[in-house]
């Protein structure tokens, strides 16, 4: 069969070369994604196997119930040692990083959940999804959108072991009279699990990543997801603790763009971030308090919601407040009031764009007051493209004092640029009103800032505490900052 190589790379894994083949055959509309342990023959994949086999009826199950580390750590070292005496005895010839190396492969794929750790550790992907023991694992690549894995699993109670082994690490439990499971991993990656037969062609897991360094301004403007006249007004707005309301649909990025506008906070404020699942990662130079919110247990007790937080979080003196979505009435409520006493709010809706997202605010269920939304600064949409995957800012808008959209930016999909719809009016008036700055002044601080955005970006400053202290610099050593850039 006639096929084309797209993509290969090779990932590390506990010191194991993973080799990554992405390719495409005639015929199928779906590419591929194959993973292999490198340099290893047919025939010592099959006696791998058979130790592998070994080890497992042999293993104590006691490393199911842990939840120490510690405990955990010494039944994997004593499951290693079995391994390393069996591979002595079936491979004299072989040297003691070889036996090591293929010593780990059993580990990882007869422990945890065997193929899918080697998926996980691949920082290219973003989402892992199995949909049932009769077909092979999806995954979500970054570059290559939807692809197949040569990753299969025997059969669905091999799947179900894994949703019940992820569940039982975070006092969560998934079985046939509660067969619905929303847990993450301890990496923090984000998983959720059905069991058959509410998906009626088996058990299935979807595991969302969580990014292992996190995105940051130079990410999104290299990649060009946000131009830098975007990327400017939106620095404004937070310089000068303004709300935002990040829009967008579900893997539109929504969450991404929280934390890349998280590099514009200045080191000498508080910020509370309140989210479902940890996702955020801020610079180390703020000054930054992380709350999740928490499900009840089994006996229905212990559950801390996202309102709980919002309303404490009240009570901690924040001077700005991240929600890493809200979705009910009473969120928004509380969300809405804190941004009319003074506080500045970041977070996510899922709504398609500005006009629809105004809509689900001031319609039942949530049926919140157009006066209330007048609080808000700006309002930014994020939107992917299903057919190519990129995502864009798509707009950018601001509120009258009556709470109806004022367009300010859209994208436009076939030049690929953000173009400029109206001047803004509230943003301007507001900014004049509480700092004294002129439409002049604000045109020319948003050039500085552009300014700034363009240099990071050429030096390919990409961490995310780095743009931190650049960004304490911008706020406290202005002038000194602006000197280094234009080499003055």
């Amino acid at each position: 069969m006639e096929s084309k190589n797209i993509d290969s790379y090779t990932i590390l894994v506990n010191q194991i070369p993973i080799k990554i083949s992405i390719y495409s055959h005639k015929g199928h509309p779906v590419p591929f994604y194959h993973l292999s342990l490198l340099n290893i023959t047919d025939q010592t994949k099959r006696i791998i196997e058979r130790i592998r086999e070994q080890i497992i009826n042999q293993i104590s199950f006691d490393l199911l119930n842990k939840k120490d580390n510690e405990g955990e750590d010494e039944i994997k070292t004593q499951f290693k040692q079995n391994i390393m005496k069996l591979m002595k005895e079936q491979f004299s010839e072989l040297d003691e990083n070889t036996l090591h190396l293929l010593s780990n492969y059993i580990l990882i794929t007869s422990l945890g959940m065997a193929e899918l750790e080697f998926l996980l550790k691949d920082s290219n992907l973003e989402e892992i999804v199995v949909n049932n023991a009769k077909e092979p694992a999806w995954v979500y690549h970054k570059k290559h959108g939807w692809l197949k894995t040569n990753v299969n699993f025997d059969n669905e109670k091999r799947i179900r072991h894994f949703s019940t082994m992820i569940g039982r690490n975070v006092d969560k439990g998934i079985t046939l009279l509660n067969p619905l499971l929303d847990a993450h991993l301890k990496t923090g990656d984000r998983v959720n699990a059905t069991l058959s037969p509410i998906t009626t062609k088996g058990n299935t897991i979807t595991i969302r990543k969580f990014a292992e360094t996190p995105w940051t301004i130079v990410d999104f403007l290299e990649l060009g997801t946000i131009d830098y006249s975007s990327a400017a007004i939106i620095w404004l707005a937070i310089q000068y603790e303004l709300s935002i309301l990040v829009i967008g649909g579900t893997g539109s990025g929504k969450t991404s763009f929280l934390n890349v506008i998280s590099n514009f906070f200045p080191p000498n404020q508080r910020i509370i971030s309140i989210e479902d699942t940890r996702e955020l990662r801020l610079s180390d130079t703020l000054h930054w308090v992380p709350m999740s919110s928490r499900l009840p247990n089994p006996e229905g007790k212990g559950g801390i919601t996202m309102l709980d937080c919002m309303v404490n979080t009240l009570r901690m003196r924040p001077d700005r407040i991240i929600v890493g979505e809200v979705r009910r009435s009473e969120e928004l409520e509380v969300m809405f009031e804190a941004m009319h006493t003074g506080h500045s709010v970041y977070a996510t809706f899922h709504a398609r764009d500005t006009t629809e997202g105004i809509a689900r605010l001031t319609h039942p269920p949530i049926n919140l007051s157009k006066i209330l939304l007048s609080s808000l600064g700006l309002v930014v949409v994020q939107n992917r493209n299903r057919r190519t995957g990129e995502r864009r800012t798509f707009q950018i808008a601001e509120l009258t004092e009556n709470g109806e959209p004022n367009l300010l930016m859209q994208y436009n999909a076939k030049t690929k640029e953000m173009m400029n719809v109206n001047t803004p009016k509230r943003l301007f008036e507001t900014l004049n009103i509480f700092t004294g700055l002129t439409e002049e002044d604000i045109y020319k601080d948003l050039d500085e800032k552009i300014m700034v955005l363009k240099w990071i970006v050429k030096n390919n400053i990409k961490d995310v505490n780095e743009i931190g202290m650049i960004m304490s610099d911008y706020y406290t050593d202005k002038k000194d900052l602006m000197l280094k850039i234009t080499g003055n």
